[in-house]
């Protein structure tokens, strides 16, 4: 929105002159449109539900009829215990792996025939002499069978199956089933079913039927022959799993056209409100057609604009110096557009996002530059748009207000950095309450409670702290002054303060006794202090040019004025409003202080020589131009007051005697001969609050002034 205001900026002097007299106020239209559509660009494309229901409270709103035939979805809830049961039922499947008996049987072979060539030992026992044979014969008998015990042995535990152990099933029960898939046919076993490595090296050492001398030479040999043939599959177990949620229904049952949803001002349960949720979910999820999307984003843009307008009105009414600065302007539209942009991406991720978002930064970086009013009601315009687009919005809407008039409480002073810590801290504070008091109305107990949102709004209130590096952002894009620059301008010691205490240290002492009379006065009728202060310290830098042609730096007794006409001495003192403005230019100094520079004289006139040239020329009144500042008159409480502090200030070192009579006589003096002029008639000061300055101006005045006792 910066870019488009400059580019319109840049095209003004081309355009007919009816459109350039009226430029600001059609780039300000051009902005306010700007700023909808690209919220509404935000929004989303579908009708939102216009029903608002919670859990617990009453239905509101007239008797629900379904206008058509729609299912009644699971709650999420109610999915995720169902996935969460499936997942902690599932078998897991193994692979029972035949190839591994074949290798394993020929292996056993040979190494039976190389061992049985070599033990002398079993060759000689007789024990499977079963027929009257001879020797020979038998002894190749003993061999076969021998050999055939063996492999019948590996046969049968590999048949029944030795299995991988792996993490799932380290430390289940032997009761614990598994699918094993052999020859593709699925079987479910038990664990205790199955061999693993140690029980099938049990069973190898457990051999029936033959002597001990045959089971000494068969046991290591097929042992030896002992590995894992049931193994785990990964693939098809993770395959199988999302077979059975992708079967998981997620219906309840449906609702038929005609049907009673739920009747006015009864209780919404957990029934009842997943009947209203997927009848929601229907509803905003109807094809609309092109005609339908058009109206729905003309209803939107209305909606936002209606609620631009009315900060269109308050700007107007309430702060007409905010609302005449279209680079204000901007930079307020586009704190909402980023708020509302926050809001729709966190909404894009996952609804509880939207807990964490920082929406209290927008107060708070408002009050930075502005005040309190305007901070809270930008606040409440900004959360009221969003508040289209949210779930839930009475409770997004509420818990956002109270945040935010907290944050704007909270922090009173932005360069007392501790306060935005403690502002933290107090957001947090208030998240918690305020939602923990919704849940409890809404549940009505602490079991349904969503705790994890406490640890989203923890987190929202840490990230309110990004407030001060965003607030020198903003104030470098924007040319904006907040108060901690302020203070920095306010710094005796700053480079161009103390250049003009060296060059005009009477000019310098004079500001600072301003600075204090000013700031006092504004705090007395309420203002912003610190832009006085830094104002009236700035104030008379323009006579860091002449500085010997102000009385109060003259110190040598002589007076340049004697070699001066009344027109060019006058002229000499005019020109330091002039001169003060350029080198406030120079220095880069923002135009909230050259503004004090500027007005700090209004429309006045240098009486002393007017009057001189009066006396020597009667007859030449027209020349009263000469003698008078270029003005603009002060615009705001803050530079009417620093015009009274000024005047009197200096005013008051002339008296030669400083009695309470006369200082009060010199108060009311200047300051009603400045009403008189209408020098107030542009700047947001009552009567009221000019009585209570001159009462203060008097009793500092007194302070300062007052008559020393000889000792």
């Amino acid at each position: 929105m910066l870019f488009i205001g400059i580019l319109v900026g840049d095209m003004r002097l081309n355009f007919p002159s009816e459109i350039r007299n009226n430029y600001y106020k059609i780039q300000k239209v051009i902005l306010f449109l700007l700023a909808t559509i690209l919220i509404v660009w935000m929004f989303p494309n579908k009708a939102s539900f216009k029903f608002e229901f919670q859990k617990g409270k009453p239905w509101l709103h007239e008797t629900l009829i379904a206008p058509y035939d729609f299912p009644v979805y699971k709650s999420s809830e109610q999915l995720v215990d169902e996935q969460d049961q499936l997942r902690n039922n599932l078998k897991l499947t193994f692979v029972l792996d035949e190839s591994v008996y074949d290798i394993k049987a020929e292996e056993f072979i040979s190494n039976f025939e190389q061992k049985w060539a070599t033990d002398k030992k079993v060759t000689k026992d007789a024990r499977f002499t079963f027929f009257n044979l001879n020797k020979k014969k038998n002894k190749k008998t003993k061999k076969e069978k021998l050999a055939n015990y063996g492999l019948k042995v590996l046969q049968n535990l590999y048949a029944t199956g030795i299995i991988q152990m792996v993490d799932d099933i380290e430390f289940k029960d032997s009761d614990y089933e598994i699918i094993v898939m052999k020859q593709n046919v699925g079987e479910v076993l038990r664990l205790g079913d199955l061999f693993t490595i140690e029980s099938a090296s049990k069973k190898a050492y457990d051999l029936k039927n033959i002597s001990e001398e045959e089971s000494n030479f068969l046991s290591p040999l097929i042992l030896e022959m002992l590995k894992q043939n049931v193994f785990y599959d990964e693939d098809a177990t993770n395959k199988m799993l999302e077979s059975e949620l992708n079967a998981i229904s997620k219906g309840l049952g449906m609702v038929q056209r005609g049907e009673v949803i739920i009747s006015q001002g009864e209780l919404v349960t957990e029934s009842n409100f997943q009947e209203l949720e997927s009848y929601r979910q229907r509803y905003e999820g109807e094809n609309w057609q092109e005609s339908s999307e058009n109206w729905l984003s003309f209803g939107q843009s209305l909606l936002v604009l209606v609620a631009f307008l009315i900060l269109f009105l308050f700007l107007k009414q309430f702060r007409i110096e905010v609302f005449n600065d279209n680079k204000k302007v901007t930079f307020i539209l586009t704190l909402i557009t980023l708020m509302v942009f926050m809001a729709s991406m966190s909404l894009t991720a996952s609804n509880k996002l939207i807990f964490l978002m920082p929406f209290c930064l927008l107060p708070i970086i408002i009050k930075a530059f502005f005040d309190t009013r305007l901070a809270l009601f930008t606040h409440l315009i900004a959360v009221i748009i969003i508040g289209f687009i949210v779930p839930n919005s009475f409770e997004f809407i509420y818990l956002q207000l109270m945040a935010g008039i907290v944050s704007i409480l909270s922090v009173l002073q932005m360069y007392k950095r501790a306060q935005l810590f403690v502002s933290a801290a107090k957001i947090i504070a208030i998240y918690f309450v305020a939602y923990f008091a919704m849940a409890l109305t809404q549940e009505g107990s602490l079991d349904n409670i969503e705790w994890m949102n406490f640890v989203w709004f923890a987190a929202n209130g840490a990230l309110t702290l990004f407030a001060y590096p965003l607030i020198f952002a903003f104030e470098k894009t924007f040319s904006l002054v907040s108060d901690v620059s302020l203070l920095e301008l306010s710094d005796t010691n700053s480079p161009l303060l103390r250049e003009l205490a060296q060059v005009a240290p009477g000019t310098f002492q004079h500001s600072i006794q301003v600075a204090n009379l000013a700031e006092e006065g504004i705090l007395e009728i309420g203002g912003n202090a610190l832009l006085v202060r830094a104002g009236a310290l700035y104030h008379d830098i323009g006579k860091m040019k002449n500085p010997q042609f102000f009385i109060e730096n003259q110190i040598s007794g002589i007076n340049p004025h004697d070699d001066l006409s009344f027109e060019e001495s006058a002229g000499v003192i005019i020109n330091h409003v002039k001169n003060g403005i350029s080198i406030a230019k120079e220095n880069n100094l923002p135009d909230e202080l050259i503004d004090f520079i500027r007005t700090h004289h209004g429309t006045t006139m240098v009486g002393y020589f007017y009057k001189q040239y009066v006396a020597s020329f009667p007859d030449e009144i027209e020349a009263a131009e000469k003698f008078t500042y270029p003005g603009p008159k002060p615009y705001s409480k803050e530079t009417a007051v620093l015009m009274m502090a000024d005047s009197v200030e200096a005013a008051a070192r002339s008296l030669k005697s400083p009695t309470l009579e006369n200082i009060d006589k010199l108060v009311e003096s200047i300051i009603n001969t400045q009403i008189d002029n209408e020098q107030f008639v542009n700047a947001d000061i009552t009567m009221k609050s000019i009585t209570q300055i001159k009462k203060l101006f008097k009793k500092k005045l007194q302070s300062i002034h007052h008559v020393r006792v000889e000792y």
